[in-house]
């Protein structure tokens, strides 16, 4: 069994990469103090009109030092990054361009943040140095004794030895996740942005989810037309036909009324495949557990289902079952016609408020949402119900096709 660390050498490893991302910070403070200085000369001049072509220049240069330092905070924070949205600077006329960096209101707490980071940044960078002989003094003297101490203590009552983080050498981590936050905060989407960020998703989902509603009906339309209508309309000529022959040629009614009983069964079976294509009748009778299984036993691969939290509980809402029934049934459909698999999994994980369905393959990879492939249903199904997909198919495999759909259950 390996020995583990030290806690002085745990404590210097987490004070290092807490104080690597504060001395980062003081090159960019600098930078930010030489910014504030050009954002001002750009706006005095901008006021003589000299500046104005120069004040978009000075935007694009400003969002990408903002987004480098949003970037590195998520990064310290351990959170996702998400790429900022600001208004267009490229193209139209330049007075178009000037309203657009006066206007925007993230250009605006971009140039608010300038100052203060100059500021707190060199503060923060600073304190890291100086705490560093100090905790190598302090720590480097306590932590083995209250480790001994510890270590003594747990052998002699049976308890676990508590995790020491240091006395000093602690507060890198403490500052560098202040720095974090705080930059965070300032660099944050103004409520205005993110209000119109989510307008224009629900519009493009809302888009998405009417056209595949409308190419849904069409092709309800056309399976009845094609199918069911024509069998139908068949079955009356038959049925005609029995009514003539009925008084004058019996055996021939006879054999007309047998082919109508054949065509109702084969007009049944097409209404059936049209509701199924609907909502399929599993979903109801056994579940989304069982509705998987049953399309894992029919694919043309072998498929591993891990079911997590739809075998048993509460039923989800139909609409979320039916919607990762669908995507699951077009993906396995997908890997057994174009992805040369050999094995696919399908792994469905339920949470309080959402459900995440995950379906991988061993194939060729090289799946491309524009080549027809279904991949852009099934983006537009989840979209709809304000979820959200993710494929991953590089050339060469593998593919994995993640959707995550909020359930509130």
């Amino acid at each position: 069994m390996s020995t583990p660390p030290a806690p002085l050498t745990v404590a210097i490893r987490r004070s290092w990469d807490a104080s690597r991302y504060l001395f980062i910070g003081v090159p960019v403070a600098l930078l930010a103090y030489m910014g504030t200085f050009l954002v001002v000369a750009a706006l005095m001049f901008a006021v003589v009109l000299i500046g104005l072509p120069a004040l978009p220049e000075a935007a694009k240069v400003l969002r990408r030092f903002a987004e480098f330092e949003r970037r590195r905070a998520a990064a310290r924070l351990g959170v996702p990054f998400t790429p900022t949205s600001y208004l267009p600077l490229d193209g139209g006329e330049l007075s178009e361009r000037v309203r657009c960096v006066l206007t925007d209101p993230t250009v605006r707490r971009d140039a608010l943040w300038l100052p203060i980071q100059a500021l707190m940044g060199n503060v923060l960078g600073y304190l890291a140095m100086v705490l560093w002989p100090v905790g190598l003094l302090v720590d480097g003297a306590a932590l083995p004794v209250a480790h001994l101490l510890d270590r003594r203590s747990a052998d002699e009552y049976g308890t676990p030895p508590p995790v020491r983080q240091g006395w000093v050498l602690r507060w890198h981590a403490v500052l560098a996740d202040l720095s974090a936050t705080w930059t965070r905060s300032l660099l944050a989407r103004s409520p205005s942005t993110a209000l119109a960020d989510r307008i224009t998703q629900l519009t493009e989902s809302r888009a998405g989810a009417v056209e595949a509603h409308g190419a849904e009906l069409r092709r309800i339309e056309r399976d009845l037309h094609d199918g069911a209508q024509a069998r139908i309309v068949a079955l009356s000529m038959r049925i005609g036909l029995a009514k003539q022959l009925l008084d004058r040629d019996p055996a021939a009614a006879r054999i007309r009324l047998d082919e109508a009983q054949d065509g109702a069964d084969e007009a049944l079976a097409e209404l059936r495949h049209v509701v199924r294509g609907i909502h399929p009748p599993v979903l109801t009778d056994r579940g989304l557990a069982g509705a998987v299984r049953a399309l894992a036993a029919d694919a043309g691969v072998p498929v591993t289902a891990q079911l997590d939290g739809v075998e048993d509980g509460r039923r989800l809402p139909a609409a979320i079952e039916a919607a990762a029934y669908f995507v699951i049934a077009e993906a396995l459909t997908n890997i057994s016609k174009h992805s040369g698999a050999t094995a696919a999994s399908v792994r469905i994980d339920r949470t309080p408020a959402a459900l995440r369905v995950v379906i991988g393959d061993d194939g060729h990879g090289g799946a491309d949402e524009r080549a027809g492939s279904g991949l852009v249903g099934i983006r537009r199904r989840i979209a709809a119900l304000d979820g959200t997909t993710r494929i991953n198919s590089p050339t060469g495999g593998p593919t994995n096709i993640e959707v995550e759909l909020p359930c509130g259950s």
